[in-house]
């Protein structure tokens, strides 16, 4: 039997420490869910506990979501990973890069060298980037009025490139990019899409773009973490109604026992519960270096108030999947080479080890990301999970 004890305590210490006001964590194997526990308040401003029903806003971890979308519709032939993107939205084809600002402090566009592919925008190589971590679009950004994906306003998806498609990785709004293709190449807004056909398929009803009413009472606060380590709950706009477009490189609501469920799935090729959404090749390939000699870079952060500086697995070499970051050695006590992984801004995480077969979530709500008590909570759990 695991041993969930050793588990429980782990996240039962960073609470009472007060490393985190609240935790929801999940694991499980290939056999199934071998762990799942919720620890402390879903809000220092409130009694309410964490519960495994508690909803959170999960950011980037949507982007795994988009991707899969995205090789579903690779699978039928409505989306081509080296296709010109532009196929489907045809702004792409005239994409321009962002080459810094001239005397007067206006900014100098030149036309992209390159086409921007859906692999490209898979693998955040195709040269869009976010002004969290990228200083000259944080000037233009604020310079220009460039609205954010999160607003909903299709304008956010026409931001000039930061370098060439192909020739570097940076973080940014790609995979909001290749869920607008999803959107198109569908014809169905992104809410409407994972719904039919990777949410209601798979048994996640607590999954979505749109804030659910059943869900007020069990939503998680974000709290913002101040210079002496302090906590401080602070209010969250909701999301915008009726966007013209759903950002599918972050948005989705989610609970911790809902996306465990979706790696679940992709952990058995593809299926779980009789419910397939994917083939066990397209899931395999997802999870293989996408961007050749290319490594992922440190994340040097623009809006501190947002994120820390952020590098997972320093002095490794990373390489990134179609959506996924993928350590290229083994983890002592923990994941193999080879496992998938990412995260959301708020600081929740997840991973997926292909070899040992096992998965684990764990979602607290705390700004500014890469926040280095959740980072430790993270490695703690993920080894006591592997011992167990």
């Amino acid at each position: 039997m695991p041993n969930i004890a050793a588990i429980d305590q782990v996240l039962r210490d960073a609470v009472a420490s007060g490393q985190v006001p609240g935790v929801t964590a999940t694991a499980a194997n290939a056999d199934g869910v071998i762990h799942e526990a919720a620890f402390g308040r879903r809000s220092l401003a409130g009694d309410a506990a964490m519960t495994m029903d508690t909803v959170f806003r999960i950011a980037s971890m949507t982007k795994a979501v988009t991707g899969a979308a995205a090789m579903q519709l690779v699978e039928q032939g409505k989306l081509d990973l080296d296709r010109p993107a532009s196929e489907i939205l045809p702004f792409l084809g005239q994409a321009q890069v962002l080459d810094g600002f001239d005397a007067a402090g206006e900014p100098k566009l030149r036309p992209a060298k390159g086409v921007v592919t859906l692999r490209n925008l898979l693998t955040h190589t195709a040269g869009f980037v976010y002004d969290t971590w990228n200083g000259d679009m944080n000037k233009y950004a604020a310079k220009t009025g460039l609205p954010a994906p999160r607003t909903g306003d299709i304008r956010a998806l026409q931001a000039p490139l930061g370098f060439d498609p192909g020739t570097r990785w940076e973080y940014g709004i790609n995979i909001d990019i290749a869920g607008r293709m999803v959107e198109v190449a569908s014809g169905e807004n992104l809410e409407a899409y994972f719904q039919n056909h990777i949410f209601g398929p798979l048994g996640m009803p607590d999954t979505g773009f749109v804030l659910q009413a059943r869900w007020k009472d069990r939503m998680a606060q974000i709290h913002a973490r101040d210079g002496n380590g302090g906590l401080t709950p602070i209010e969250t706009a909701p999301p915008v109604e009726n966007p013209l477009f759903y950002a599918g490189g972050g948005g989705l609501f989610s609970t911790s026992r809902d996306y465990l469920t979706f790696l679940r799935a992709l952990m058995n090729g593809g299926a779980l519960n009789g419910a397939r959404i994917l083939k066990p090749e397209t899931v395999a390939s997802m999870g293989q270096n996408h961007m050749g000699a290319l490594n992922v870079q440190k994340m040097v952060t623009y809006n501190p108030r947002m994120s820390n500086d952020c590098e997972l697995f320093p002095g490794m070499d990373k390489k990134w999947g179609l959506t996924f970051l993928i350590n290229t050695q083994d983890v002592p006590g923990g994941r193999s080479a080879g496992s998938l992984a990412w995260a959301g801004l708020n600081n929740t995480y997840y991973w997926l080890d292909p070899k040992k077969q096992i998965a684990g979530v764990i979602m607290t709500q705390i700004l500014p990301f890469a926040d280095a008590a959740v980072l430790g909570l993270l490695d703690r759990f993920e080894r006591a999970v592997y011992v167990a």
